[in-house]
């Protein structure tokens, strides 16, 4: 067993699951004065922000602002890296995610992650999706089953896969393996689905399935995705946060964001001024 996974297992308290409803406008996730080094040099500074449960939150700024720094602290991704530390609170619930008393191992399996490019495990597909539930003490092979179907309906991936579920999942296209493992993410069935680029390595058809399955996801799951795409923040977000040089900006609903900017620099950048 490696440092990392013992300093990740140390501590045993998960965070109490919290129940609501399925429109809850109330915030799941909020920075107060939160900032990371990575250190000497501060990459998120200060920032306070709120991000609704159950809605779909877009991150936007141009490259080094700081926007896939800040998602991965929300499930301690950042904890690989050496010499990055955090000032200030985040938030998740009620409870510090940086804070001694919770559990990391149970904070990911509530806050999952999809990221820039499709990683599905060298398995088949079956095992790629059971691999989460696995590890959290599921074993009896028809309830993995149930699990991994589910999942991949979810991920409008069942009808292509469901005869292959034996077959090496990287024997999959680029889209389909992004969809894999937005599949797997939800199989340990989170609160939270985090999203860093998740189609910049994707052809234009697979990039629309992914945003018509974030729009899907709506409702269920409080989606935070990082893009560099204007159009997609657009098409596919409720609220849209924009930072520059590791500051927030500005944050709001997206349709008033990108229509009605309060700031100069976020119409801007917005309108290709820069970035």
């Amino acid at each position: 067993m490696s440092n990392d996974t013992i300093q990740f297992n140390i501590q045993a308290a998960a965070i109490p699951h919290r129940e609501s409803s399925a429109v809850d406008f109330e915030p799941h996730v909020t920075a107060e004065d939160f900032s990371i080094f990575y250190g000497s040099n501060e990459a998120v500074k200060s920032l306070r922000l709120e991000i609704p449960a159950r809605q779909v939150t877009a991150i936007i700024g141009p490259s080094g602002c700081g926007k896939s720094t800040f998602l991965r602290a929300i499930n301690r991704m950042n904890d690989l890296i050496p010499n990055c530390y955090v000032k200030g609170k985040l938030i998740f619930d009620g409870y510090d995610i940086f804070g001694p008393q919770i559990d990391v191992t149970a904070l990911r399996r509530r806050v999952g992650m999809v990221f820039q490019k499709p990683n599905p495990f060298p398995k088949s597909v079956f095992e790629n999706v059971a691999y989460g539930p696995r590890i959290h003490g599921i074993r009896r092979r028809g309830r993995l089953m149930e699990i991994v179907e589910r999942s991949l309906r979810k991920a409008a991936l069942w009808d292509e896969v469901k005869d292959r579920l034996s077959q090496n999942a990287l024997g999959l296209s680029g889209g389909q393996q992004q969809r894999l493992c937005l599949a797997r993410a939800i199989a340990v069935d989170p609160e939270i689905l985090l999203m860093d680029e998740p189609t910049s390595a994707l052809d234009p058809q697979a990039t629309s399935r992914i945003e018509d399955l974030i729009g899907e996801l709506r409702g269920n799951y409080t989606v935070i995705i990082v893009t560099h795409n204007m159009q997609q923040a657009a098409r596919v977000s409720d609220f849209t946060a924009f930072l520059y040089e590791g500051m927030l900006i500005e944050f709001g609903a997206t349709r008033k964001l990108f229509t009605t900017p309060k700031q100069k620099r976020t119409e801007d950048y917005i309108t290709g001024r820069f970035g």
